[in-house]
């Protein structure tokens, strides 16, 4: 139980973790993943190395510090964390150790005496409240999945029915499951977890599901990183005919149902989760404005097939931008990046539009900016991160 003592001391942690939280969060993970390699598939090794998880886990630690005495406002936060947790199998087991690595970094760095004894106690009662929290929200999601027509628990065999190559960097898999069973249903946005044994080592990985949901497969269109363990692998070793353990679709980034003009707004392999957003989308009446940021056609994937869609439907308008644009690539509507200006001239004239947007976080802090300018309500705009959540501002 987190008595009010804990919960002052608690927040009285808060400049603490303000000034030295990553570097606590660093130890955490080092610790962590050393003593503990049962838990190192669950953790991209290149967001460890880039740094980018322990600041989210840093910045997700502040804020729970922060509004410990009123959970409700962490708002999007425990949703974007339980629905990372689930599309990689996150279990109960799971929580002790981390808070284990969690109590013991804090009384490493901080110190004997900063993290006193009652310091400590008071984490302990405060991880023990957010550990109950998520476990209880993930078994929702894992319970709902399991009863859920098509739906599983834990890993389900798929096999990879066709791959085709989307652009000079993206490649696509047609996912089935290998029991021939009905296949659960997702909303567009959403991702799926994928286990895999590369070179005798686990490991596991999310990706958008970059087709709407048709009842029969999933498709993943997969962007090769130059040192992405995973998907060079994927590219060069996983062929059709082949198997792959699949958790089941997750995610709260969905598209949310309404009249609004939609803009989809993607920069790079951000295109994918917006293709089943957009196909749901044009279903309805409503108008879309889709813009995609490429850096040249060669790594343009999707654009005959969204040409394709803009030829059938009168309400999808389309516009790109080439950061260069080469000789042989087909005519954009705008060469360089995407500023404010272009912006404006794109989107629809009314700035009551639903917005959403995804890329690189250099692109999603941009548009996020120009969004802002331009007038569209920040509450009609939505984003989501491929890795852990980082701040925008």
């Amino acid at each position: 139980m987190l008595s009010a003592e804990h919960r002052a001391i608690v927040k009285a942690t808060v400049p603490l973790l303000e000034t030295g939280g990553e570097a606590l969060t660093m130890h955490f993970y080092k610790m962590l993943l050393e003593g503990h390699p049962e838990v190192r598939p669950l953790f991209n090794q290149a967001n460890q190395a880039s740094g980018a998880q322990p600041r989210a886990l840093a910045n997700s630690v502040l804020m729970y510090a922060r509004h410990i005495d009123q959970l409700d406002q962490l708002g999007g936060l425990v949703g974007q964390i339980i629905n990372k947790h689930v599309a990689l199998n996150i279990q109960p087991e799971h929580y002790p150790i981390v808070g284990q690595c969690l109590l013991k970094s804090i009384r490493e760095v901080l110190g004997a005496e900063i993290a006193t004894d009652a310091v400590i106690e008071a984490w302990a009662a405060a991880y023990r409240q957010l550990a109950d929290l998520l476990i209880g929200l993930e078994e929702q999601i894992y319970a709902r999945h399991a009863a859920a027509p098509g739906g599983w628990r834990g890993t389900r065999l798929f096999r990879v029915a066709r791959k085709a190559v989307e652009s000079e960097e993206i490649t696509s898999f047609y996912l089935r499951p290998d029991d021939g069973r009905e296949l659960l249903a997702f909303e567009p946005g959403q991702y799926i977890g994928i286990r895999l044994v590369i070179n005798g080592e686990e490991v596991r990985r999310n990706y958008s599901l970059s087709a709407a949901a048709n009842g029969h497969e999933y498709r993943i269109s997969v962007k090769r990183e130059p040192n992405g363990k995973v998907s060079n692998h994927l590219h060069a070793k996983l062929n059709e005919g082949d198997t792959l353990e699949l958790f089941a679709p997750a995610g709260d980034f969905r598209l949310i149902p309404g009249d609004k003009p939609l803009v989809l707004i993607s920069g790079g392999v951000g295109i994918t989760p917006t293709l089943a957003m957009l196909q749901a989308a044009l279903e309805t009446q409503r108008p879309v404005h889709f813009i995609h940021a490429a850096r040249h056609g060669g790594v343009h994937a999707f654009r005959d097939a969204i040409e394709q869609l803009a030829a059938r439907h009168a309400q999808l308008k389309r516009f790109y931008v080439y950061a260069e644009k080469r000789a042989q690539d087909a005519a954009v509507n705008g060469t360089g990046y995407l500023d404010e200006a272009r912006l404006a001239q794109w989107l629809p004239e009314s700035r009551d539009v639903d917005a959403y947007f995804l890329g690189p976080i250099g692109f999603m802090k941009a548009v996020k900016k120009h969004l802002k300018a331009l007038g569209v309500p920040e509450a009609q705009s939505h984003y989501e991160f491929f890795g852990p959540a980082a701040a925008l501002e």
